[in-house]
């Protein structure tokens, strides 16, 4: 098993909860939260398909990663995401 699928999804998880915490939005879910943040991560891996330069931990692409997270953010409040009635 590659260590990227177990530090990723940990990473993923604690950077949304970063972000949820001390984003300046308030008018977003943490579901939208999550997705933009897990899109984000993914475009990090992309990053690193790519050969381009960055900053990991083990085989996961931290900080390309976190960057593509934090600009996906201000979307994060437009997403249609409903949980309940």
């Amino acid at each position: 098993m590659p260590p990227a699928l177990i530090t990723l999804p940990l990473i993923t998880l604690i950077l949304s909860q970063l972000f949820y915490a001390f984003w300046p939005y308030r008018q977003r879910t943490y579901p939208a939260v999550l997705l933009a943040t897990l899109a984000g991560m993914a475009l990090g891996q992309i990053w690193l398909v790519l050969g381009l330069p960055a900053l990991g931990l083990g085989e996961a692409d931290f900080l390309p990663g976190a960057l593509f997270a934090a600009a996906l953010q201000p979307l994060a409040g437009r997403l249609p995401i409903r949980w309940g009635s």
